[in-house]
């Protein structure tokens, strides 16, 4: 799938622009220039050499604190998805061999994290374990986590009902045997598609949440907080906002569109796959002798 997903261009500029925000990430702290945390007399600074993005309202480096927070930002996100992936996958799967009273409960559960807003209960747990960005993204996991658990479940549903797969049941296959070996494939493509979504999706929400100051410890710097401290202050810096700005849409944007890279993928891959066995179905009766005929 991953070479199927670099042959599209799609696929290849997405890759390439979250390769470079996994490198900021990675390497922001020591890329940069200045101490993210170092105030100084020059607030509100204009661009220039020594300060590529200009200064804060503290006299902070604006450039050196995007990069530092990136870190921040990029490991929130991937903890909402991982997390969403891992509580919604699990039960969607199981909720279709373990019973009716496993997929009542589990059902039900779905239906209660939906109905719940995410921010507002985010805001409830930080209040209660406090001020964290772990435990405010474990929670906002959980509850993005129905859409793994649909996706999921509805894949599994179309493959529990194939005549191999019951086969197989029948048998005597177990049903950890049955999942890594039918189920998991089939079930595997549409959940990239939704941890890719669910990436750009965790971008937003920390930033929301960010922005809010939720999850983040002050100076500590974030991508939302760089936006919010600079929408203050637009009459001085009116371009300010721009930078983080940019820098989570470009993000979300590059999430979107490896998602629609690799739908783009599965779909190719599924009709290639259909029209590989009518081929293969289409030489088989070619090459079957016709029946006699009767004397």
């Amino acid at each position: 799938m991953v070479r199927r997903v670099l042959a599209l261009p799609t696929g290849r500029t997405a890759v390439a622009i979250l390769a470079v925000i996994a490198l900021l990430a990675v390497l922001g702290p020591w890329l940069a220039p200045q101490d993210p945390l170092a105030t100084s007399g020059n607030t509100l600074g204009a661009a220039c050499g020594s300060h590529w993005l200009g200064t804060d309202y503290l006299g902070r480096d604006v450039l050196s604190r995007l990069l530092d927070g990136s870190r921040v930002s990029v490991l929130g996100s991937l903890e909402v998805a991982l997390t969403a992936l891992v509580v919604g996958v699990v039960p969607g799967i199981l909720s279709v061999y373990l019973g009716r009273a496993f997929e009542w409960i589990t059902l039900r559960l779905t239906d209660t994290l939906v109905a719940l807003p995410f921010l507002l209960f985010a805001v409830a747990v930080v209040a209660l374990l406090g001020n964290g960005i772990t435990q405010a993204m474990l929670v906002t996991g959980v509850l993005v986590s129905p859409l793994f658990y649909r996706v999921s479940r509805a894949a599994t549903l179309a493959v529990a009902r194939s005549p191999y797969v019951e086969a197989a049941l029948i048998s005597g296959a177990s049903l950890g045997w049955v999942v890594r070996r039918h189920v998991w494939v089939k079930v595997l493509p549409p959940i990239a598609v939704a941890l890719a979504q669910t990436v750009g999706v965790g971008f937003v929400i920390v930033s929301s949440l960010t922005f809010l100051g939720i999850g983040v410890q002050p100076p500590a710097p974030t991508w939302g907080g760089l936006l919010a401290s600079d929408l203050g202050y637009l009459s001085q810096r009116p371009w300010a906002p721009l930078a983080p700005a940019l820098l989570i849409v470009v993000t979300v944007w590059a999430c979107n569109l490896l998602a629609d890279a690799i739908r783009d993928v599965s779909g190719e891959a599924g009709r290639a796959l259909l029209n590989s066995r009518k081929a293969r179905a289409n030489r088989r009766d070619q090459a079957d002798p016709a029946p006699a005929g009767g004397a």
